[in-house]
């Protein structure tokens, strides 16, 4: 089932969105202070390819000084616009019953990209 969806998610706009995050996150690993950003922007794109039968899940230290400073960093820069525009997209696929579960996955992907210094998509 989780291969079907992740299929279907991939046609209806997860290629677009993921292409979008790895992109930026490109762009962003042009300059030496941007690398971690980027780095966290590509993560979530390859995580945003196939979210159907994935969680996300803390990594050993994952609120180390230097995370929790970096988070800090993304949530007011970039963090809070992904996270509402999943959000978004979330309420719009709730309206009917075939979008509940595409709904979902944007849901589960709203703690990532708020936070992704230490966690990741298994």
């Amino acid at each position: 089932m989780s291969t079907l969806g992740n299929l279907i998610w991939l046609i209806f706009g997860g290629l677009i969105a993921a292409l979008g995050y790895i992109i930026a996150g490109l762009l962003l690993c042009v300059t030496i202070v941007g690398i971690p950003f980027g780095m966290q922007s590509i993560k979530i794109g390859v995580a945003s390819l196939t979210p159907f039968g994935k969680e996300v899940v803390e990594v050993d230290n994952a609120n180390s000084t230097l995370r929790v400073i970096f988070n800090i960093v993304w949530l007011v820069l970039f963090g809070w616009e992904i996270a509402i525009a999943h959000l978004l997209s979330a309420l719009v696929l709730f309206i009917t019953i075939i979008g509940i579960p595409f709904g979902k996955q944007h849901i589960k992907l709203v703690p990532l990209a708020l936070f992704p210094f230490g966690r990741e998509l298994r």
